[in-house]
């Protein structure tokens, strides 16, 4: 069980891991160089907490009474340690040292564990100091769940919270379901639903077991094109070939796929886009390849072992600020203007576009350089066209992917408009608004040039999942 938990290779920098190791053998070097300066009996008076002077023992040689010899052969270190500290962090320890099975071992091997991860939670139970970093967060997860370190291990999920992005979502809903994180999952899910052609266009993608691979496959609210999911699927069979050392030809590759391929709604694609793209990847067998075409053109279609049915994807909700509209007849000109405002978010949410107004005067057709930034840095943008139908209604522009928003931070949505002078405009704008389960707070744009701000403008609404 223990060498399924481990990260995969990919996860850990040795470069990195090279570091912290390097970091914790020169604290080590200073706390026995500390103690040894000051000699036994004068040192303890130097520090005034019980948290202080157990901090000089991490890492430290002087009255060391176990010796852990950490990580797979090749790449060992050996770590001091004291068992009384340890029993007293980690009920793993204390069964270990001193329960009923106790051995008196003086040297311990885990191969299972890296050395940085290992002296990370050391520095935990020594020290009361959490030290984490992206390229050993998961090995050290591992290390906090294996020798039950609770407060170290919710730290580590915590961090993976905080970095989860589409490249790195994937990896972590492998791991997450294997560490038992369901609350870890249930973020991976939603960063996947949302943004999941970037997660399947990943190079983490490729690194996921089969167990895991079937889950997003079969998942009904991946808001993905399904040929994206066909072009992921044979991404990932070509890596798990180099994996299981086979050649990636396209018979390896379906072997490999196995019954996962059936997850793929390939029936769905729209028949060119089948013509040109699936039916000649060479992943499906003449006869799947005939039913399908036929399932497409012919009235008596066939049964087919694919899922015809398409997704459902994430329904977009809407947050709008404004509680009416109006029009004037020398109001609201663009010539090249922004239009801007300033939104936060009490949780996680995927921005997905705007809604904007249009045409006061008739049917018209607009042209939209939208924008969305934080702290002057360009998250996402587009050059989009929309037709307004010259009634009050909101228009929608898209980003060409969901763009991910953080709690408790702003962030700037911006348009530049080209099209007819005359349009609607909001009124009695709103600093806050409850969309569904999430808080919107709005305020003023100094990048606005032309007159949007909290109380009237442009940019009415907010598309996004949540």
């Amino acid at each position: 069980m223990a060498a399924e938990l481990l990260p995969t290779n990919k996860l850990t920098s040795s470069s990195s891991s090279s570091a912290s190791v390097q970091q914790y053998q020169q604290q080590n070097r200073a706390n026995n160089n500390r103690s040894s300066a000051q000699g036994c009996r004068t040192w303890q008076g130097l520090f005034p907490t019980i948290r202080e002077r157990n901090s000089v023992m991490f890492n430290n040689e002087m009255m060391a009474d176990v010796h852990f010899v950490v990580g797979p052969a090749g790449g060992t270190q050996r770590v001091p340690g004291h068992k009384y500290v340890l029993a007293v962090g980690s009920s793993v320890f204390h069964a270990m040292f001193y329960g009923e099975l106790a051995e008196d071992q003086d040297e311990i091997r885990i191969p299972d564990v890296e050395p940085p991860s290992f002296l990370a939670m050391l520095k935990y139970i020594y020290c009361d100091e959490i030290d984490l970093c992206a390229d050993t967060v998961l090995a050290t997860l591992y290390a906090a769940k294996k020798y039950m370190v609770p407060h170290l291990a919710r730290a580590c999920v915590s961090f993976l919270e905080t970095s989860l992005s589409a490249k790195n979502a994937c990896v972590l809903l492998s791991q997450s379901c294997l560490f038992e994180e369901p609350d870890l999952t249930q973020r991976c899910w939603e960063v996947i639903d949302a943004q999941a052609e970037l997660a399947l266009r990943s190079e983490g993608f490729c690194d996921i077991d089969a167990q895991t691979l079937q889950s997003i496959l079969q998942r009904e609210t991946l808001n993905a094109k399904e040929m994206v999911v066909l072009e992921a699927a044979l991404s990932w069979a070509e890596a798990e070939c180099q994996r299981q050392d086979l050649t990636p030809s396209i018979q390896n590759k379906r072997l490999v796929l196995g019954e996962a391929v059936f997850l793929i709604r390939i029936p769905t694609v729209a028949l060119e886009d089948f013509a040109d793209g699936a039916a000649q990847s060479g992943v499906l067998t003449l006869n799947e390849t005939n039913d399908i075409f036929l399932w497409h053109t012919a009235a008596n279609k066939p049964k087919l072992q694919f899922c015809c049915r398409p997704r459902k994807g994430l329904a977009p909700q809407r947050c709008h600020r404004f509680q009416s509209c109006a029009y004037r007849s020398n109001q609201w000109r663009y010539r090249g203007r922004c239009d801007s405002i300033q939104f936060a978010v009490d949780r996680r949410v995927f921005i997905a576009g705007f809604g904007l107004y249009g045409s006061s005067c008739g049917s018209a057709e607009y042209s939209a350089k939208m924008e969305l930034k934080r702290q002057g840095v360009a998250l996402a943008q587009r050059l989009v066209k929309f037709f307004s139908d010259g009634s009050s209604s909101t228009f929608p522009v898209w980003f060409e992917h969901p763009v991910q928003i953080e709690a408790d931070a702003f962030y700037t949505a911006s348009v530049v408009l080209d099209g007819s002078e005359l349009s609607y405009f909001g009124q009695e704008g709103m600093t806050e608004v409850q969309s569904g389960k999430v808080t919107f707070q709005f305020q003023c744009s100094s990048d606005s040039t032309n007159g949007t701000g909290v109380q009237g403008g442009q940019i009415p609404e907010l598309i996004f999942y949540a």
